[in-house]
């Protein structure tokens, strides 16, 4: 997983709300286990008609969404089942984040484990979003991890709240697994430092 310091980009609207996991993903495509190649499946019954043809209507089939780093998507994104395929396809597209007024809890979690930034912001700052990218889809918009800062064309900036867990990991590019490999020598000199436990005998 690589690092999430800094970056900036496009932002793209998709402004439905109670996007479920199997519309981000449908099901049929879940028979892989790996986590590349599933970007150009993203939203698939939205992006292609019976035929497989782009829909030219719908806003990841048009240039604005092209190398576009951050989706604007609407209230409770990510609801629906548990598959992590949901995030692997939206980073296999080419998003590093995702702002919404609300995600459902599981995907919120399985994003953060496979280095996928789920920012929440308030109704105004929503707003405000979806009407500079309406003014000028191509505008910049940046995310400072660090500082959990979210910056806007104009020079503002908006904090945003994230699991402090969660950020440090995305900060050091490591899962849950990876953290506990980095506690490998602590966790060794503990264990030389301490008797074994004594195995305590039923009955006793």
């Amino acid at each position: 997983m690589q690092p999430i310091t800094s970056f900036s980009g496009r932002l793209v609207p998709l402004l439905m709300e109670n996007v479920d996991t199997d519309q981000i993903i449908p099901a049929r495509f879940l028979k892989t286990t790996e986590k590349t190649g599933l970007g150009e499946n993203l939203f698939h019954d939205w992006r292609y008609d019976g035929a497989g043809n782009p829909k030219p209507e719908f806003v990841l089939n048009q240039p604005r969404s092209n190398g576009a780093a951050m989706l604007l998507a609407g209230d409770n994104f990510g609801c629906g089942s548990s598959r992590e395929h949901a995030p692997w396809a939206l980073l296999g597209f080419g998003f590093r984040a995702v702002i919404s007024t609300s995600f459902a809890d599981i995907f919120r979690g399985n994003c953060l484990k496979n280095g996928l930034l789920p920012i929440e912001v308030d109704r105004a700052v929503h707003a405000r979003l979806r009407s500079l990218v309406e003014e000028d889809p191509a505008a910049e918009f940046g995310i400072d991890l660090a500082s959990r800062c979210l910056r806007l064309p104009t020079g503002d900036e908006v904090e945003f709240p994230i699991d402090e867990f969660a950020r440090h990991c995305l900060l050091g590019g490591v899962d849950q697994l990876g953290y506990l490999l980095q506690k490998e020598p602590e966790i060794r000199t503990y264990e030389q430092a301490h008797d074994p436990r004594v195995e305590i005998q039923a009955g006793e």
